[in-house]
């Protein structure tokens, strides 16, 4: 199964190197179907309620993870919210504490260096 790393987000373009899934049902269906090095996730998408704190949930449930999860919303409320749904996950050895979990919250006009940093690191 190939790998790739993933950029949940309808509004910002994913860095260099990222395949851009703007739904959160375009997410599910890369997570389905490749290993995930690096998942980057919005909360707040077009749809009010197929957010992604709905997608988390769901990843939880069908135990569908990467190697490093970055949550990277600018909506502090639902970051902390996602973060929080994972980080619990984790404990309850749902999702493998392997797994490197982040919260940095992204500008949504702009990169900048040290923060595009950590994307290129992972490549």
């Amino acid at each position: 199964m190939e790998k790739i790393s993933v950029f949940l987000d309808d509004h910002r373009r994913a860095p260099l190197g990222y395949v851009l899934a703007e739904t959160i049902d375009e997410c599910l269906e890369l997570l389905r179907n490749f290993r995930i090095e690096h998942l980057s996730l919005d909360h707040d998408l077009l749809s009010k309620t197929r957010n992604g704190f709905l997608l988390v949930q769901m990843m939880i449930r069908e135990k569908l993870f990467a190697n490093r999860i970055t949550i990277h919303s600018a909506n502090s409320v639902g970051g902390k919210a996602m973060y929080n749904c994972l980080k619990q996950a984790q404990q309850d050895a749902v999702m493998p504490t392997t797994t490197i979990l982040s919260l940095r919250p992204l500008p949504l006009h702009f990169f900048p260096p040290r923060v595009l940093q950590h994307y290129l690191d992972i490549l």
